[in-house]
């Protein structure tokens, strides 16, 4: 296939990307996080810079999925509060991939996600969090705003650099207090707005091109059925279950970045 040898891909590597796309729509839909496993994949198989490009639309997709599923458990003064501190993470980020190096972009985001967990772990011990299904601690307060200021702003520098976001926002959602299907709805909707805003970025840094949208064509196909698997094994996982499992893909995704 063309494709394939433009990428210099195996059958067997765009076996593992497949999977790592499937992955993506499992993670958008039930343990969003999960998907750093699929960052890694794609930074592993193909060119580092190139596979950022390459995942952002299969992203879109599996948000678009999601949005679907849980709109109506969405948390918009939340969402309001995160997206100006979102914005300015993305321009930085931007600056950040214009001469930073990939390791040093892949170490820095290991070691931020390993500490933001650290902190969500410290704080969860230190306070009982009895949130109700949708709704979070309150946002209004002093705290609530500077959390929220700081987790965008890393948000954004760690989604656009290497697409690295949802760890960082599953720990601020658990951090204030979310539960499952608000946790959800409210990162549904903000993966959303955010990655498209994203695509002009990527697009003007020679990150998305055809050549990457034809192999996201035939990658895309994937993402539907790991989202529909999602969307069954989510009613199935208990709230300390998902608080574990979010927080165990963010620590996998921390360490593969730190060490890869």
């Amino acid at each position: 296939m063309n494709m394939l040898t433009h990428w210099h891909i195996s059958g067997w590597e765009f076996a593992a990307l497949a999977l790592a796309a499937l992955l993506v729509g499992f993670s958008k839909t039930a343990v969003s996080g999960a998907n750093t496993i699929s960052l890694a994949v794609f930074a592993a198989i193909l060119p580092a810079r190139a596979s950022t490009g390459i995942l952002l639309p299969l992203l879109i997709a599996g948000d678009v999925l999601a949005v679907l599923t849980y709109r109506r458990h969405a948390h918009w003064p939340t969402l309001w509060r995160l997206f100006p501190a979102v914005a300015v993470g993305v321009v930085i980020g931007t600056l950040f991939l214009m001469g930073a190096d990939d390791g040093v972009v892949r170490t820095s985001i290991g070691a931020i996600l390993l500490l933001m967990t650290g902190v969500t772990l410290w704080r969860r011990r230190r306070e009982n969090t009895g949130a109700d299904d949708d709704a979070p601690d309150a946002v209004t307060t002093r705290a609530g705003r500077l959390k929220a200021r700081s987790y965008g702003v890393l948000g954004g520098f760690t989604t656009m650099v290497a697409n690295a976001g949802g760890p960082v926002m599953s720990m601020y959602l658990l951090s204030a207090g979310f539960r499952k299907l608000g946790f959800l709805g409210t990162s549904a909707f903000f993966f959303l707005i955010v990655n498209v805003s994203k695509v002009p970025f990527s697009a003007a840094l020679g990150l998305i091109d055809t050549r990457s949208l034809l192999l996201d064509a035939a990658l895309v196909l994937f993402v539907v059925p790991g989202a529909l698997l999602g969307r069954w094994a989510v009613h199935r996982i208990n709230q300390r279950l998902f608080d574990r499992l979010v927080i165990a893909a963010t620590v996998l995704g921390g360490i593969q970045l730190l060490v890869g």
